[in-house]
């Protein structure tokens, strides 16, 4: 007979039958739940304070066949990139080449390079660093034509790198402006796709909700919204893997 229950802490793991999970508490959750982590490939059981981890722990016994079917969905870890790779950034073809660490891209013979990205191997988080700068002109870009088109001011777009959507808008409302935050990880997206991101969130600055009136106003602006959706339920988790910095190489560091 057990006289005292486990004690459990936030950032444990847990071993249930052979599955790792890991306990976290969440301010902002309401509820106990269970999520998988597709950047770190990790089960995690959520509580919203941490007297409830132990009822997180027993729900994740509870549901650890979910959890099976659910990792198993996660795509496998990507490599990180290498010299003479072939990025796609915008619907464009970016050749890594690194010579140093000071990133630049370079045009020739119809061909973007990218010169600096690492030095003798690439270093994703440099390739990052250009990425996010390309996806924020690209798409403050295309949110001022969309904008433009809907007859409202453009908000300012922020670069996120959020794991659980791909973007989000706060229309204006009693004198808070509006804004528009989009992750850059659109930006390794086919370029249709990822500008059906940025028109849905714009849309929002009209339409704050996904009733009939709102699919409307993304129709007009690029057309059939659902290849576009069906894109990212089926490729983009894999995109979440791409350029992590833990994939970093370890020579060639300054």
């Amino acid at each position: 007979m057990r006289l005292f229950k486990p004690r459990y802490l936030d950032g444990q793991m847990l071993d249930i039958d052979g599955l790792a999970v890991r306990l976290r508490v969440s301010g902002r959750a309401r509820r106990v739940s269970l999520r998988i982590d597709r950047a770190s490939g990790e089960a995690v059981a959520v509580a919203p304070t941490p007297a409830r981890l132990a009822e997180a722990a027993g729900f994740a016994q509870e549901r650890r066949a979910w959890l099976l079917a659910r990792l198993r969905e996660v795509p496998a870890p990507r490599p990180a990139p290498t010299a003479g790779e072939a990025l796609q950034v915008l619907g464009q073809a970016w050749l890594l080449s690194p010579d140093g660490r000071r990133p630049r891209l370079e045009a020739a013979g119809g061909t973007q390079r990218l010169m600096g990205c690492g030095e003798g191997a690439v270093d994703p988080m440099l390739v990052a660093r250009v990425v996010r700068r390309a996806a924020q002109a690209a798409f403050e870009a295309r949110a001022t034509a969309h904008c433009e088109a809907l007859g409202v001011p453009r908000p300012p777009i922020r670069l996120i790198d959020a794991r659980s959507r791909w973007g989000s808008c706060t229309p204006a409302h009693e004198g808070r402006p509006a804004s528009i935050r989009l992750s850059w990880r659109l930006a390794l997206a086919p370029a249709p796709v990822a500008d059906y991101v940025v028109a849905h969130e714009c849309a929002h600055l009209v339409e704050a909700n996904h009733g009939p009136r709102f699919w409307a106003l993304v129709r007009t602006l690029i057309g059939d919204p659902a290849p576009h959706r069906g894109w990212l339920r089926t490729h983009g988790p894999a995109l979440h893997a791409l350029l992590r910095p833990s994939a970093a190489p370890s020579e060639g560091r300054g």
